[in-house]
């Protein structure tokens, strides 16, 4: 038969191996010493090892004592976090949370919120996805996520909305760049030939959305604006980055900002957004609520030209601390 100990069981000796004796435990557990040492010996009984050396005046962890104490803290923690976690939804706190956050959102903002998150909500599952305004939009649409950060406008009346901070568009390339050597105004004629490199995460060319600030007619298209800064950097291209993204790489030179005609640099609400039939629980409306804490101090007007420039390293961080 399979040893089949109790939670009780495991519970008191772990109590006996922290208090150091048999009488110790028993105080701290108000219970007889006698029950106690029965409650060992059962369990040792249970699992067929001898968990305590008691030849001395107070009992020793054995070996397999040592091994099996391990397993027992890390049964009961589990224990534990059931209990909270019964707690938090009988409160009405959610079990998990889906958010998706679009690359227009400041980084800085997000990490420091889910810092937060984790410590105020330990019970509390996440599943985090990242992407652009239209595929955070288009997951929200699906019902794929519980909250979405960062998506493209409301367009469905089933969705609500809440501004909660600014993020900004940029053309930009490597200073090496052929574009960036002109020192002036570009044109459109200036950039048609030259690779513009567009991130979109379209698996077939019919998923694609139109096409918002494409000048060149010729294109690199990658699924994501990490890679997207890579090849920038490289100097392989040209693009539109959200400043969040490359901040650092303009205050360092490692790339510069174009003053492309035309091409429509914008201030970025950045907003929180749920169906209305389902809205967020308190953990969700906690993200949502630290989020606008923290993107209440997105640099605006003077100091976004500072930042395309290469003058500050990283002005959003300033101003919200």
């Amino acid at each position: 038969m399979l040893p089949n100990p109790t939670l009780d069981q495991l519970q008191v000796f772990i109590a006996v191996a922290e208090a150091g004796s048999f009488s110790a435990a028993a105080r701290q557990l108000n219970r007889a010493q006698s029950v106690v040492s029965y409650t060992i010996g059962n369990l040792e009984a249970q699992l067929q090892l001898v968990l305590f050396d008691r030849q001395g005046r107070q009992p020793v962890l054995t070996e397999a004592g040592r091994a099996m104490l391990d397993d027992a803290r890390r049964i009961i923690a589990e224990l534990d976090n059931l209990r909270a976690r019964s707690k938090a939804l009988n409160e009405g706190l959610e079990g998990e949370v889906r958010l998706a956050v679009s690359v227009m959102v400041p980084d800085h903002g997000l990490t420091e919120t889910l810092k937060a998150f984790q410590l105020e909500f330990p019970t509390v599952m996440l599943r985090l996805y990242c992407g652009t305004p239209r595929l955070v939009s288009r997951m929200l649409d699906r019902s794929a996520v519980d909250l979405a950060i960062g998506g493209g406008p409301e367009v469905d009346h089933r969705v609500e909305s809440q501004d909660i901070g600014l993020s900004y568009l940029a053309p930009v390339a490597a200073p090496e760049h052929r574009l960036s050597k002109l020192s002036r105004k570009l044109s459109l004629r200036d950039v048609r030939e030259d690779v513009q490199i567009i991130a979109s995460e379209a698996q077939q060319p019919e998923e694609e959305g139109p096409d918002f600030n494409v000048f060149s007619r010729r294109t690199w298209r990658v699924s994501d604006m990490a890679t997207k800064r890579h090849l920038l950097l490289a100097g392989l291209g040209w693009g539109g980055v959200p400043l969040t993204i490359v901040r650092e790489d303009l205050a360092e030179g490692r790339l510069v900002r174009l003053d492309v005609e035309g091409y429509d640099v914008r201030d970025y609400p950045v907003l929180a957004q749920w169906h209305s039939a389902s809205p967020p629980g308190p953990a969700g409306r906690w993200i949502i609520d630290q989020m606008a804490m923290r993107l209440a101090g997105c640099p605006r007007g003077a100091e976004v030209d500072r930042l395309l420039r290469g003058e500050a390293r990283d002005l959003t961080r300033e101003a919200a601390e």
